[in-house]
C-alpha cells in the first residue's frame, strides 16, 4: 500500500467522492466530490495523467454554478469525461481535456432527482460502443423509481428519460448504481427502502439492457437486504446508508461475465448484529443470485461496523471492495480507518487490507449538520487498485487515494535474440560500431543485468545494467572492457554472453 495522499489539498471541504478509469489508458483517472468552498457547493474535478503520481483539478466545475450536488463521472471510449449532478433536476457537462475546461451545463431533466451515476459503454464489440448512460430516482414521482437517460455524442445531447423499473407497493427505489458488461450489457442495481420511517433498505433491485437502455428485464426483488439507514450513526451522529454498488468482471477469464453487489446489512445473515459488508454475486447475468457473502473477515457480532462499501473488478478478475472500518477502536462513537477486503476466487474467500494510513472521528461536515456525503469510491489499472475516500484528518473534510499493488508481475521464460549463437565481435579502440544484442521480455516491470564469462565459473567476467530489453554498446567501448581484463590488441576471449532478469530481488537466468 503505497502513502495515502490527498488529491488535492486545501482547506475545502470534499466529501461524497467517485473515481474512474479512462478506458484505454490506466494512467488517466478523474475523480470527483461534493465541495463546499466558502458559501458556495460544487462538484470537483481530480484528475490523475501518469497513473496517480500527481493530481491536479479543482473544487467547483463552473458549469454548474454553485449548487450541485451528487457527483456521477464517467469516461467514454474517446476519453471524453462526462460529468452528471444534481442541478435543478439533472444536468451535465463534459470535458475533452481531462478536465482542464469544462463545455455548459446540459439540462436533461428539471424534474426532482436523486442520487445518480454515470457508465459509458466501452465494450468495442458492443453495438452501442460509445453510448454513455446516467441512472437515477425520479423523486417527482410518488413512489420515485429509476430512470435512465443516454448520449450518443459524448455528452453534447442526451436523450428523454425513460423509466427503468415501478417500485413496489409500500417502497421506492433510491441509491442506483450502473456497470457495463463484457458485450455492452447494462446493468443497474439499487435499494428498496420502505416507504415510512426509518426507511430501511428492505431488498435489492435489479434491471439489465442488452439493446442500448431502450428495454430493460427487472427484477424488483433480486435478494433480501436488512440496511444500515440512519440519520445519527453509531454514536457519530451522521446519517448513513445502504445503497448498493456494482461491478461487472470483464477480465475474460474463467468468470468473465460474473455481477458483483455489495452494500452493508445489519441483523440478517450472514452479516452480524453490527453492520457488515455483504455481497451478492450473479453468475448468469443477473437472472439469479447467491445468498450473502460476508466481505470484512473480522470477528462476527463485534460490535464494530463497516459501511459505504464499493466494488471493483479488477483486470486480472480480483474483486476489491473498499470501505470504512472502526475495528481497531471503541466500538461506539470512536475513530474509523480505511479497509479494502480482496477476493481472488470470485467471492469465495477474502482478505482485508488496511489501506489508510491514518484514522480519523466520523463525524458530519461544518455547518452540514449530519451530513457528511453519501459513498466512497474504487477504481483499477496498472497492476493496482484506487480506493478513493473522505476524511478529515487533515483538519478539514479531504479526498485521499492510495495505490495498492495487487498484481505480482511473476518473471515469464523468455529467449536470448541477437546477434546469432557462434557469432564474433570484433574491437577496435574509439570505434564507433554499435553493436546489439536483444531478447525477449520477461515482465512489464522486470529489470535486466546482461552478463558475459564463462557459464561453468565465477566471477562472470563483464556485467552491465541496461535500461530495456536490448543492450547497445560500440566496438570502442566493448574494447575499453576488455583492455580492462588484460587482454592485450590481437587476443581473442571466448565466453556465453545471458541476461538475468528481476523482480523484487527475484532472479532467473
Amino acid at each position: 500500500v503505497a502513502p495515502n495522499i490527498r488529491v488535492l489539498p486545501n482547506s475545502n471541504q470534499q466529501d461524497e467522492v467517485i473515481l474512474v478509469r479512462h478506458p484505454t489508458n490506466p494512467n488517466i483517472m478523474f475523480g470527483s466530490a461534493n465541495t463546499t468552498v466558502g458559501t458556495a457547493f460544487g462538484q470537483a474535478s481530480y484528475t490523475t495523467t501518469d497513473g496517480g503520481l500527481t493530481w491536479f483539478g479543482t473544487d467547483i466545475i463552473p458549469s454548474f454554478g454553485s449548487s450541485p450536488s451528487d457527483p456521477g463521472p464517467c469516461i467514454d471510449k474517446n476519453g471524453v469525461i462526462i460529468m452528471t449532478t444534481l442541478n435543478s433536476g439533472m444536468a451535465a457537462s463534459f470535458s475533452t481535456n481531462n478536465g482542464l475546461t469544462w463545455s455548459p451545463s446540459v439540462s436533461i431533466t428539471t424534474q426532482s432527482s436523486d442520487k445518480n451515476f454515470a457508465a459509458s459503454d466501452d465494450a468495442p464489440s458492443s453495438a452501442y460502443y460509445g453510448r454513455s448512460y446516467a441512472v437515477w430516482s425520479d423523486f417527482s414521482a410518488t413512489s420515485p423509481p429509476i430512470v435512465v437517460s443516454y448520449t450518443t455524442n459524448s455528452g453534447t445531447s442526451w436523450s428523454p428519460y425513460s423509466q427503468i423499473n415501478t417500485s413496489v407497493s409500500g417502497h421506492y427505489s433510491q441509491g442506483c448504481d450502473i456497470a457495463i458488461g463484457p458485450s455492452g450489457q447494462v446493468y443497474v442495481c439499487w435499494a428498496a427502502p420502505t416507504s415510512s420511517s426509518p426507511f430501511t433498505e428492505d431488498f435489492a433491485g435489479f434491471a439489465k439492457s442488452t439493446n442500448g437502455g431502450t428495454t430493460w428485464s427487472v427484477t424488483d426483488n433480486a435478494y433480501d437486504m436488512n440496511g444500515i439507514r440512519s440519520s445519527s450513526y453509531n454514536g457519530w451522529g451522521v446519517r448513513v446508508n445502504s445503497f448498493p454498488r456494482i461491478s461487472v468482471d470483464r477480465s475474460g477469464g474463467t468468470r468473465n461475465g460474473w455481477i458483483y453487489i455489495v452494500s452493508s446489512d445489519v441483523n440478517l445473515a450472514p452479516a452480524g448484529s453490527d453492520a457488515d459488508v455483504i455481497l451478492h454475486r450473479s453468475s448468469d447475468g443477473g437472472n439469479t443470485w447467491s445468498g450473502g457473502i460476508r466481505v470484512n473477515q473480522d470477528a462476527l457480532n463485534n460490535s464494530k461496523v463497516q459501511f459505504f462499501p464499493a466494488v471493483r473488478v479488477d483486470e486480472s478478475g480480483g474483486i476489491n471492495v473498499v470501505y470504512y472500518d472502526n475495528r481497531n477502536y471503541p466500538s461506539v462513537g470512536d475513530s474509523c480507518q480505511v479497509y479494502v477486503s480482496r477476493s481472488i476466487d470470485g467471492g469465495n474467500t477474502w482478505t482485508d487490507i488496511l489501506v489508510s494510513d491514518h484514522s480519523w472521528k466520523v463525524k458530519g461536515e461544518a455547518g452540514l449538520g449530519n451530513y457528511m456525503g453519501d459513498y466512497i469510491g474504487i477504481t483499477s489499472g496498472n497492476g493496482k487498485i484506487w480506493p478513493f475516500w473522505f476524511d478529515d484528518k487533515s483538519g478539514t473534510m479531504q479526498a485521499w487515494t492510495a495505490g495498492v499493488q495487487i498484481e505480482t508481475f511473476p518473471l515469464n521464460a523468455y529467449n536470448l535474440n541477437s546477434p546469432a549463437a557462434g557469432s564474433r565481435i570484433a574491437t577496435l579502440p574509439n570505434s564507433t560500431t554499435n553493436n546489439t544484442f536483444t531478447w525477449d521480455t520477461s515482465a512489464s516491470t522486470a529489470s535486466y543485468k546482461w552478463i558475459f564469462g564463462s557459464p561453468t565459473t565465477s566471477p562472470r567476467k563483464i556485467t552491465l545494467i541496461p535500461t530495456g530489453n536490448s543492450l547497445n554498446i560500440t566496438s570502442g567501448e566493448l574494447d575499453v572492457l576488455l583492455a580492462g581484463l588484460g587482454l592485450a590488441q590481437g587476443d581473442s576471449l571466448v565466453g556465453q554472453w545471458d541476461v538475468w532478469a528481476f523482480r523484487n530481488n527475484a532472479e532467473n537466468d
